[in-house]
């Protein structure tokens, strides 16, 4: 109605009828706001909103445009439009007049309950005119009465040629806690409905309506035939993963997916009900499916490459930047190779990119381990004005895949080609990193020897102990420090025993910050806790990274991350002049010099 108003109006304006075209964008306006029913004293919302302007809502009104809806609202004959009418004029009236009120009502209720009007906006005004009837209370009538009783004779009416319209009339009924009367014959429909759409091959349809019948069941209540339903929408995700499998185009990662759904529903069934459906047994059959789905996913996937990046001059400068100095510098050098990640930098980029090419963005997303196990899920980004939960989500997943890419090309254009040189020129020894580890300030003092050990390990290239030396070490590095700060890193369990959160916790708390900085606190989070990362905390302390895992850029990265707050802080404490300044050969003065066979 809108764009056949707005397009008259601008008719009439063209052939010289401008106080007609005028009435005419004023209705235009009107009927392009959205309705919102949920919302009681904001139920219309713009169709549109940039960054510096929107499309109208009812505050723009003016006076005067109301005044004039309320002359012609009783000559409008369009239920549409004069339910829209009456509604604004019910909304800004100063006092409100009931009399509006009861015109939206009941030309909201006259919109025919079918499938047609229901998804081109009838769905939004019938429940606007329940809303309404809620607020008026007695003022109202019976009209809420009314309304629920059309509701159930078109419920009682639909077929499965309606598709989804009985299922979208029970919902209307539940939300609105109408139909109470009527339970037991709403849950008895639905599922003679899905039955037929199951029978059809209809899954999709079939499982929405299981799911609404063992809604309905419960508020009956009747448990037993609560948890049938549940159990059909469970085989429902199991059918269609196996046609899925069996199809001429198979997907095991979609059916991976939906063997996870099926497993899902299985475990909301209540323990009491679980024996009659032999929901255990069931479970562990799909979780074969699942793992077997999962290992035959990963060989679907496919290898996107884009065109290589030529990093021999970084690697000639990272080599340079070592090259013919005391250990002491060449150190200092080693550990400075790279600046750390830039947070609000990668967040910056990631919002951009997920802004300039949406595409990508507006579907979920997955990441599986090795095995073919599903270890985190990206929702799609809303692309909002205000970011969402959902979007923080998709946006860190985002950083974290960025900040992947760029530890890659550190690791193997800066930290590796320097780490050759300084193999090649100085002979470190493990008593001189424990020595490093013991003069540093962020180093606990009892865990000196075990930090030394895994830096000397990762000096010698062998970063499969390296790793296993100094993960734990950093997590129990950040503990102490957040304990130093006054944070809680325990919790209490139900039994009164204490216990110590892991890395994962402790970097969530908003001491973490604090201590260790915004982009630190991101390296360490995005390296060692989080699924969308090589999470090598949580890897490792279940036995699930393997020797490749401990070589990778990541697990390289790790031990050059932990030399580098290890040695700078040393460094910043030895040298607080020069610890603010620029590395450059020959500009900042040594502390006491590290022999090549001695401690620093």
């Amino acid at each position: 109605m809108w764009l056949a108003l707005s397009s008259a109006a601008r008719t009439a304006i063209e052939q010289g009828r401008v106080a007609h075209g005028k009435v005419l964008w004023l209705l235009a306006d009107a009927c392009s706001m959205m309705l919102v029913p949920s919302s009681t004293n904001e139920p219309f919302k713009p169709f549109a909103v940039f960054h510096d302007r929107r499309s109208v809502i009812p505050d723009d009104l003016l006076d005067t445009d109301i005044a004039f809806f309320a002359e012609i609202v009783d000559a409008v004959d369009d239920n549409w439009l004069k339910a829209r009418l009456s509604d604004l004029l019910w909304l800004k009236g100063e006092p409100r007049n009931t009399a509006f009120a009861l015109k939206a009502i009941d030309a909201y209720r006259r919109l025919p309950l079918d499938a047609d009007t229901w998804v081109h906006g009838g769905c939004e005004c019938w429940s606007r005119a329940i809303s309404l009837a809620r607020m008026l209370k007695t003022a109202a009538g019976d009209r809420l009465q009314q309304m629920e009783a059309s509701i159930v004779t078109a419920f009682n009416a639909a077929k499965r040629d309606d598709g989804f319209l009985g299922l979208w009339l029970a919902d209307l009924l539940k939300s609105n806690g109408l139909g109470r009367d009527h339970r037991v014959g709403v849950a008895r429909k639905l599922e003679a409905l899905a039955r037929e759409f199951d029978g059809a091959g209809d899954l999709h349809r079939a499982r929405e309506y299981f799911s609404s019948a063992a809604e309905w069941y419960r508020t009956i209540p009747d448990a037993a035939k609560a948890a049938e339903m549940t159990v059909a929408v469970a085989e429902g995700w199991v059918k269609e993963a196996v046609a899925q499998t069996a199809s001429e185009s198979p997907s095991h990662m979609v059916a991976a997916s939906l063997f996870e759904n099926a497993i899902q529903t299985y475990r909301t069934v209540p323990r009491a009900e679980r024996s009659t459906h032999q929901v255990d047994a069931r479970i562990a059959e799909l979780r074969d499916h699942l793992n077997d789905s999962g290992e035959r996913a990963l060989g679907e996937m496919v290898l996107i490459q884009t065109p290589g990046v030529d990093i021999t001059q970084l690697i000639e400068s990272a080599r340079k930047s070592v090259t013919g100095k005391s250990a002491q510098l060449a150190l200092l050098a080693f550990a400075n190779l790279h600046r750390g990640a830039n947070t609000e930098e990668l967040r910056k980029n990631a919002i951009e990119r997920m802004r300039r090419y949406p595409l990508q963005s507006l579907f979920a997303a997955m990441g599986m381990s090795r095995d073919g196990r599903v270890i985190a899920k990206c929702p799609p980004m809303s692309l909002g004005a205000a970011l969402t939960a959902d979007d923080e989500i998709a946006i860190r997943a985002e950083m974290i895949r960025d900040y992947g890419i760029l530890v890659s090309i550190v690791v193997q254009g800066d930290i590796l080609p320097a780490l050759e040189v300084l193999l090649l020129e100085h002979r470190l020894r493990e008593i001189d990193f424990i020595a490093l580890a013991r003069s540093s300030p962020i180093v606990p003092k009892d865990r000196a020897g075990l930090f030394g050990k895994a830096l000397f390990a990762g000096y010698e290239r062998d970063f499969v102990t390296a790793l296993h030396l100094l993960i734990p070490q950093i997590e129990h590095l950040v503990r102490v420090h957040l304990k130093q700060a006054g944070a809680r890193t325990t919790n209490i369990d139900k039994n009164g025993i204490q216990n110590e959160n892991g890395m994962s916790t402790l970097l969530e708390l908003p001491e973490a910050v604090q201590v260790f900085g915004k982009d630190l606190t991101f390296e360490l989070k995005s390296l060692f806790c989080d699924a969308f990362g090589p999470n090598l905390r949580n890897e490792l302390a279940h036995g699930l990274l393997d020797e490749d895992g401990c070589n990778s850029p990541f697990a390289i990265y790790a031990w050059w991350l932990a030399l580098q707050l290890i040695f700078n802080t040393w460094w910043n404490s030895a040298n607080p002049a020069a610890g603010q300044q620029k590395v450059n050969d020959g500009q900042i003065p040594p502390a006491e010099p590290v022999e090549e066979q001695g401690e620093p």
